[in-house]
């Protein structure tokens, strides 16, 4: 029997993972449309930067509210119909605001497009986990942050270059090909195994490692994992979210998404053309912001290889030291212009280098890390809805800093502002270094067994 075969789990990781391309379009659709919205008043009625900035972050609220609930949904109705059946409300959203004649109906649109964009950041990742060889599980949960970069930088380029309309359009489309291509991917073997659905299990196995693969033994032990403890009383889930081992998974993982959003990262992103007009780069805003969403996405398609060869933890260490480094520096541009504006003139190039350095960092690892290790830390009876309550954690993060960044920007200052951040991104270091496991190389049963009390620095079995 040959070996399994790696191309047809990354086909359905790709595809799963196009969802998050959905989401990081509307996610990069905020920065170049904002003096759209709010000078040139391109629906044709006015929108104001505070009413700009409910807009912005009504999508990180939506994420934020459905996570929780889509944790019982995708074990009750299986992850690949959970992803199918978002795209209806996903037009829903778009067409709001492709005929928005009111703030209102923008607010409700972009709403609409953040509860399915986080129903699929917690979907896409559970399912590239659940449908990955240990050895691709690194790569294939990374998939995810790739992905969202790319949509980043479509949302980018879309509305930099073509008017309001096209860009809603060209957005739009996006669900629709995600429709046409995951409607044919397998569903994942762990919900069939869950259900006690052999049968199904083997064939979406068959499917994902090859025809000549001996799927024997990992079918055995999926459902062997699934099936423990069904002779014994049914746990309740909120019962066996408290048990010491889940506490701790479930404390690292949200914990990782908070440090990532705190960082600053989505304040960049949301309002990165307007932060290069603030610091007055010889470059236009566009394409400043352009040259972050390039930056994000090489990066983060090399970080798909690194993390399943030097590890997860390593990364989150870089990443969070230079994210203090960056922001720090960030914070003291803006604090040499406030008090003495000429002594910046010469060092113009200094923001924008440290903005690319910490996406660069963030690419590595605060980017992409978190969203894997959500699926690594739990075991199989708690692991949707923790991962669910880690990705609230990280879309309540979102809606705070995108909402929060401005009104401490103009309260507090910039320079201020971008200092909270360093300092949280080294409090993030601190706990990295003393708290998180390596999880590379191991099977989900072995890093259950490090977090109730193994050595979370142990060699990972070859």
């Amino acid at each position: 029997m040959s070996q399994a075969k790696v191309l047809p789990q990354y086909v359905a990781g790709l595809s799963a993972a196009f969802g998050a391309f959905c989401m990081g379009a509307s996610m990069g659709w905020s920065s170049p449309v904002q003096d759209m919205l709010t000078v040139d008043e391109a629906y044709g009625f006015p929108v104001s930067e505070d009413q700009f900035g409910w807009i912005s972050s009504l999508l990180t609220l939506g994420a934020t509210v459905v996570c929780i609930p889509i944790g019982f949904i995708i074990d009750i109705f299986g992850r690949r119909p959970t992803m199918l059946a978002l795209i209806p409300p996903y037009m829903v959203g778009w067409l709001l605001m492709i005929f928005a004649n009111s703030v209102i109906m923008l607010y409700f649109g972009r709403f609409i497009l953040g509860v399915c964009g986080g129903a699929f950041c917690v979907t896409a990742s559970m399912y590239n986990t659940e449908i990955s060889t240990i050895d691709a599980r690194g790569t294939l949960g990374s998939f995810f942050e790739l992905i969202t970069c790319s949509g980043l930088l479509y949302g980018y380029i879309v509305g930099g270059y073509t008017p309001l309309l096209a860009t809603n359009i060209l957005c739009a489309i996006l669900p629709l090909i995600f429709a046409l291509v995951h409607y044919f991917m397998p569903e994942s073997p762990v919900y069939y195994a869950m259900k006690g659905r052999r049968d199904d299990a083997t064939k979406s196995l068959i499917w994902l490692r090859g025809k000549n693969c001996d799927i024997s033994e990992e079918l055995n032990e999926m459902m062997e994992a699934s099936n423990k403890g069904a002779d014994e009383p049914k746990v309740n889930i909120f019962r066996a979210l408290r048990r010491p081992v889940t506490l701790k998974g479930l404390s690292i993982a949200v914990i990782l998404q908070i440090v990532q959003q705190w960082s600053g990262i989505n304040a960049i992103l949301f309002y990165s053309t307007s932060i290069f007009e603030d610091v007055g780069a010889e470059l236009s805003g566009r394409l400043c912001t352009m040259l972050i969403g390039t930056t994000q996405l090489v990066i983060t398609l090399g970080a798909t290889v690194l993390v399943d060869k030097t590890g997860r933890r390593i990364l989150l260490l870089i990443s969070a030291f230079f994210a203090f480094i960056t922001t720090c520096l960030m914070g003291v541009y803006f604090q040499m212009k406030d008090t003495d504006p000429e002594s910046v003139i010469s060092i113009g190039w200094l923001p924008i280098t440290s903005i690319l350095i910490f996406i660069v960092a963030s690419a590595v690892g605060l980017g992409p890390v978190p969203w894997l290790m959500m699926a690594e830390l739990f075991s199989e009876d708690v692991k949707s809805v923790a991962g669910s309550i880690a990705g609230t954690s990280n879309w309540l993060s979102a809606f705070m800093v995108t909402k929060i960044f401005p009104v401490m920007e103009n309260n507090i200052g910039p320079a201020a502002t971008f200092w909270v951040f360093s300092g949280i991104s080294l409090l993030g270091f601190v706990y990295i270094l003393i708290y998180v496991p390596e999880t590379k190389g191991r099977s989900l049963e072995e890093i259950q067994q490090i977090l109730a009390g193994g050595n979370k620095n142990d060699t990972p079995k070859e």
